[in-house]
């Protein structure tokens, strides 16, 4: 039987939105047609990131997940806004990059993207539209990479970086204060995580995949 080549639903909507944006219809045909009340009195601040790219103009082989070096990033929040968690996950090898910030700011952040993807392969990065990513242009120029903008509220077209998330959480749950969490557990987790096998990297590991080496030791 002839194999059919497959595309992705994450492609599939971005063509929608990219048709939206140039006046066309196909939105339409779109099961939720909710559209988000105004907030009056109140700023959208997503909105206000100077110089963004949209996912809509991200290069097609980004979906596929074939290429190693595109990454998604997010930022996971501690109770109170005690600390924060710098959350990067390569999305052909799902391998992880975690780091601590102290506070959830563009300056701490960028330096934190910057020092974790310095040493390894990026060809792309793409982020929701929190304020924190505002040194994108500063990020990519330094890595030599292109950043790029999920739709606002859509956190399905970074799925790999919710699902990597959740995983982190079950180690540093939301709700925790994150300035008491120490360096040494940060390391931890992602030498874990990047040494669990996957059934979707036909139960390779992360490390094995992204660097194509065998399973390394956990720390005790």
């Amino acid at each position: 039987m002839e194999q059919q080549e497959s595309v992705s639903h994450e492609r599939i909507y971005q063509h929608i939105y990219s048709d939206k944006h140039r006046g066309g219809t196909l939105y339409l045909n779109l099961r939720c047609q909710k559209t988000r009340r105004k907030r009056y009195g109140r700023y959208d601040r997503r909105a206000q990131l100077q110089g963004r790219r949209s996912i809509a103009e991200r290069p097609q082989i980004v979906a596929t997940k074939r290429r190693l070096g595109d990454w998604e990033a997010d930022t996971i929040i501690g109770q109170n806004h005690r600390g924060a968690i710098i959350s990067l996950v390569e999305r052909k090898s799902k391998f992880v990059r975690l780091e601590k910030v102290a506070r959830n700011t563009a300056e701490l952040v960028g330096q934190a993207i910057r020092e974790q993807l310095q040493p390894l392969k990026v060809q792309t990065i793409t982020s929701d539209n929190g304020r924190e990513f505002a040194h994108h242009q500063r990020i990519a120029g330094q890595l030599k990479a292109d950043f790029y903008f999920a739709h606002p509220y859509s956190s399905w077209e970074r799925g790999l970086n919710e699902n990597t998330n959740g995983l982190v959480k079950q180690y540093f749950p939301k709700k925790s204060d994150f300035s008491k969490i120490t360096d040494r557990q940060i390391k931890k987790v992602v030498e874990r995580l990047n040494n669990r096998p996957r059934k979707t990297l036909g139960y390779k590991t992360p490390n094995e995949v992204f660097f194509k080496q065998p399973l390394v030791a956990l720390i005790t």
